[in-house]
């Protein structure tokens, strides 16, 4: 590299730095209704709908019916997703996820719809799950991030047990007693998916082998942007200056199967990159979109956890809100046949949430089934699901028993290792990091 070259790189660095600096002094003199915009610019809530270019030009083509330019609705939705923010005291107005918004709207209005007649009730229960369903594979194909799915469950969460203390228990059929099992359910639910929430066990090259750290401010390919905020940390180590050509490093066929190029880092058996996250997890079962994060060696047990605290609470919740508003039923019938249960609105709307509630139960316990089976057989879903594509594992129950029979110990033995795999963070060296 030439001296030419490499002084454009220094002064390139050191702008970026000086310009992080500006920005974060700007930042630190913000009031709470100021923010620094994407162009780095310092602007008000007041001002949000000043200077919408992008916006009069999308207006002005689709009033002269004119086609629409291909990059028109991405930046309408960038100047909107960056002006939509909320007053904050420290560092200026914070911006908010568009993505959060629709399940706090949506919901409760479906819901109060569907209360109003029984035909309403079947058709807005048989499209809802439709619609997040197609959502859902909206955004996997994507790869993309989004908080939608975690805002609608714990929304859910909440309206439901809203909806249980002033709706159900003023009834006087539900007791104290009951509802404080509920609300210690719904607590160990909310802090298991806060361990959950926390480190999946991301894969980190030993300190011994690290030649040096490089900053890039801007995103690098196949890496989410808002994973790591702006900025990005590429840790070189030995083996990944051998894949950049600067040192020859001998690595066999395995070695380098085990080499991620995006987060560089050699993987240990069994550990997975997520595209979703940008990073590689230990042990990777599976991106959870319920909860925006990977399910990996560390939160699998929290996660299981979880799971069945929600279950639990669930399904004890659904069998107080039919006792409550059809007595003369049994639980197990009472979903099928309620009678006089539209006679009023608040019984209907009572009634609408049970079902609603048994609707993400059935899903959540096909999760609980699926994750227990594999534990069972010590495989993970991202293990399975490349087996049943490669045909390599016995599969049986339409797919939902996998073993592939390469880390299996028995059934004792895959759960003791499961229960105690937490312990178990970091991993042995990989030998190309020395």
């Amino acid at each position: 590299m030439s001296q030419r070259a490499v002084a454009v790189a220094v002064l390139y660095v050191m702008k970026k730095r000086a310009s992080k600096v500006l920005r974060e002094d700007e930042e630190e003199g913000l009031c709470c209704c100021e923010y620094v915009n994407r162009h780095g610019e310092r602007s008000h809530l007041t001002a949000c709908c000043c200077d919408c270019e992008d916006l009069d030009d999308a207006c002005d083509r689709f009033l002269k019916r004119e086609p629409q330019k291909p990059e028109s609705l991405s930046q309408v939705a960038a100047v909107v997703s960056d002006r939509v923010r909320l007053p904050w005291l420290w560092g200026g107005a914070q911006k908010v996820d568009l993505s959060i918004t629709p399940p706090l709207i949506l919901l409760p209005a479906l819901l109060h719809l569907a209360a109003l007649h029984f035909l309403l009730g079947v058709v807005v229960l048989t499209a809802l799950p439709g619609l997040v369903l197609w959502y859902y594979y909206v955004t996997h194909r994507k790869k993309g991030r989004t908080l939608f799915f975690l805002s609608l469950a714990l929304f859910s969460l909440a309206y439901m047990y809203y909806l249980f203390v002033t709706e159900v228990l003023p009834r006087g059929e539900v007791g104290l007693l009951e509802l404080a099992a509920v609300t210690a359910g719904v607590l160990l639910t909310l802090a298991a998916l806060v361990l959950t929430k926390r480190d999946p066990g991301v894969v980190r090259p030993n300190k011994e082998a690290v030649h040096s750290t490089v900053t890039y401010y801007g995103p690098m390919a196949d890496r989410d942007p808002s994973f790591s905020r702006e900025s990005q940390n590429v840790t070189m180590t030995v083996a990944s200056r051998a894949k950049d050509g600067a040192g020859p490093v001998e690595q066999d066929g395995r070695e380098r199967k085990n080499w991620c190029p995006t987060c560089r880092v050699a993987r240990p058996p069994r550990a997975g990159h997520c595209r979703i996250c940008g990073v590689c997890v230990l042990r990777l079962d599976h991106h959870c979109v319920w909860i925006n994060s990977c399910v990996g060696q560390a939160n699998h047990r929290s996660f299981l956890l979880t799971l069945l605290f929600f279950l639990m609470t669930s399904l004890y919740g659904i069998s107080l809100v039919l006792q409550s508003v059809c007595p003369q039923q049994y639980v197990l019938t009472a979903l099928l046949y309620c009678p006089g249960v539209y006679d009023q609105y608040s019984s209907a709307l009572c009634f609408t949430c049970a079902w609603y509630s048994s609707i993400v139960t059935i899903g959540l316990l096909h999760l609980l089934i699926v994750q227990i089976v594999n534990i069972s057989y010590n495989v993970t879903e991202r293990e399975a699901r490349a087996a049943l594509r490669e045909k390599t594992a016995r599969s049986a129950c339409w797919g939902l028993v996998v073993d592939t029979g390469v880390y299996s110990q028995g059934f004792r033995g895959n759960w003791s290792e499961f229960v105690a795999m937490g312990e178990k963070l970091t991993p042995p060296s990989p030998t190309d990091l020395v």
